[in-house]
């Protein structure tokens, strides 16, 4: 598939099958996080797979948050994928200090994209979460209290094929060259 195609087609999966997803589905996608580049190569990610049906159901009421309809859908995911954040290393963590930008989570970002675009490829959905209860996310994977849980994918087969229409905004609003000419 073309990388415009896959572009294309990638959106946030809210409803999936009652599928089990393939370890060696979930492995290409980590494989493709794993190529991402990153912030003096710091790779400052490890991934926790949650494929356990048993797990997933205890985890997913973790995502949930009381008194709102907000990530309910994830009860219904085959697997959820934890990014945790790692130290990243001397250089990237000064840089990132000295320029107030947090490099680890761009490159987070990155890795995540990458991953959910080869889950496209293998006919697979995903959703980034990053609103949930991370105290108790944190808790109940043992990730130690010092680290922090800045992402979570929702990973399984989409209940509908085909993906909706992207509601996005017209090119040529969206750059310039040469000069800022952006909303004020």
């Amino acid at each position: 598939m073309s990388f415009q195609k896959l572009a294309n087609t990638r959106f946030s999966v809210r409803k999936y099958k009652n599928t089990p997803v393939e370890r060696d589905k979930i492995l290409r996608c980590l494989e493709a996080s794993r190529l991402t580049p990153s912030a003096c190569n710091s790779q400052p990610w490890h991934f926790v797979v949650v494929d356990n049906p048993e797990e997933v159901v205890v985890l997913a009421e973790k995502t949930t948050l009381p008194l709102t309809k907000l990530n309910q859908f994830v009860k219904g995911s085959p697997v959820i994928i934890a990014i945790v954040a790692e130290r990243p290393n001397l250089s990237a963590g000064l840089g990132g200090m000295i320029k107030q930008k947090p490099y680890y989570l761009m490159d987070i970002g990155m890795a995540a994209e990458h991953f959910c675009l080869q889950a496209v490829e293998e006919g697979l959905g995903t959703c980034m979460l990053g609103w949930f209860n991370e105290k108790a996310v944190k808790e109940y994977l043992s990730v130690p209290a010092k680290k922090s849980i800045p992402l979570l994918i929702t990973l399984g087969y989409p209940d509908k094929e085909v993906s909706p229409a992207k509601n996005r905004a017209k090119l040529e609003d969206i750059y310039s060259f040469s000069k800022y000419f952006g909303q004020k």
